[in-house]
């Protein structure tokens, strides 16, 4: 008899979902409209600490919008990590800004100060840091370089939702956070990201560039696009809202069952202070090539039907759409991280048997392998 493959990610949507898009369906109001407004207010008392939330139609549009509103644009440069998803440098790029890549500290695989301050040129705007994999990243030496320098900080906390650092919740500490609702997340509207500013101006901007640049119909103030949040997304993402917190403490007790009994591999560390959401259970197999990384994730799906995820193999700024933005740059950490994690389930949808065949693949493989 075959094992069932046990999934690398599996989106929650259940009965509650499905009553709430209905509702919304029913009632006529499908655009933006009263769900979208009550999601913002709900999303912002629950895991901003209260900060002022904008909805629109995906977290790279939240990005966007977000520099955008805070007055990046051409000319200007923006330092951001490239061990992370691409939205993060194409978000800078899409300003007409340039995305400066810096390396990342080993432990956490969030943006290193000290490269980033290596980085920062009479051009530099802002940090923007990515609270990877559900870590924080280290925000108060962040501040401090942009204190130093008189730049602005952002947060890509596409993958963080909840986290926080020393009591203070990821997403309130730069002049915005942008938080996905993309399918995979800790939480999810369908498709959707969601924008926490520090000012009302910068709210106001978003808001006025993700529908056409106009508060009022047909009266725009300046050129904006089509970024808004249906109500059929929002209705989804305040059902899930009312759910994250658990969802988030079983993927904590799943980190910690795998953390005491993986062999062979380095678990991720947690910062002290630091609230792991763990959208990502990342290990690495230390000192592996790429090549050799790769083949235990295909001994895990094939021998033992254990899915799992590699995030990401090849950094930004090598990637053909980046890589014109920095030519010839070497990121040690970056390279090193790419050739050795993987990302194991950890999911809120894990089964104890589950867990324990995970701890089995891995701990068989790894050894098998070498590695």
């Amino acid at each position: 008899m075959s094992l069932e493959m046990i999934p690398a990610a599996r989106p929650i949507i259940g009965e509650d979902e499905r009553v709430a898009v209905d509702r919304v369906l029913a009632s006529g109001m499908v655009a933006q409209g009263p769900e979208v407004k009550a999601f913002e207010a709900e999303f912002a008392e629950h895991l901003v600490q209260g900060r002022e939330c904008v909805a629109v139609n995906s977290g790279t549009s939240g990005l966007h919008l977000g520099l955008l509103a805070a007055g990046i644009g051409p000319g200007d440069e923006v330092i951001v990590p490239s061990f992370t998803f691409a939205a993060t440098g194409n978000s800078v790029a899409l300003t007409g800004a340039t995305p400066v890549f810096a390396d990342i500290e080993p432990d956490f695989f969030c943006l290193d100060p000290e490269s980033v301050r290596a980085a920062v040129t009479e051009r530099t705007k802002g940090i923007m840091p990515v609270h990877l994999y559900g870590h924080p990243a280290n925000m108060p030496a962040l501040q401090a370089i942009a204190d130093e320098h008189g730049l602005m900080v952002f947060e890509d906390a596409a993958q963080a939702h909840g986290a926080s650092l020393e009591g203070k919740k990821v997403g309130t500490f730069g002049a915005f956070g942008m938080f996905s609702l993309y399918p995979t997340k800790n939480m999810t509207s369908g498709e959707g990201g969601m924008v926490s500013c520090a000012e009302p101006e910068i709210a106001r901007r978003v808001r006025l560039l993700r529908n056409q640049g106009m508060e009022r119909q047909y009266a725009n103030e300046l050129v904006g696009l089509n970024n808004r949040m249906t109500d059929i997304h929002a209705a989804i993402g305040r059902v899930q809202l009312t759910k994250v917190d658990a969802w988030t403490k079983r993927r904590q007790d799943n980190a910690a069952f795998l953390d005491a009994n993986l062999e062979g591999v380095t678990t991720p560390p947690v910062a002290a202070g630091a609230v792991h959401v763990y959208h990502q259970y990342t290990i690495r197999i230390p000192g592996a090539a790429g090549a050799e990384r790769d083949r235990v994730v295909t001994a895990l799906r094939e021998e033992h039907q254990v899915g799992s995820g590699v995030y990401y193999p090849i950094p930004n700024h090598r990637l053909e759409s980046l890589k014109g933005y920095a030519p010839g740059l070497e990121l040690a950490e970056t390279e090193r991280a790419a050739a050795e994690v993987i990302s194991l389930p950890v999911h809120p949808s894990l089964t104890q048997e589950h867990l324990e065949r995970i701890v089995t693949a891995v701990n068989t493989v790894v050894v098998k392998a070498g590695a």
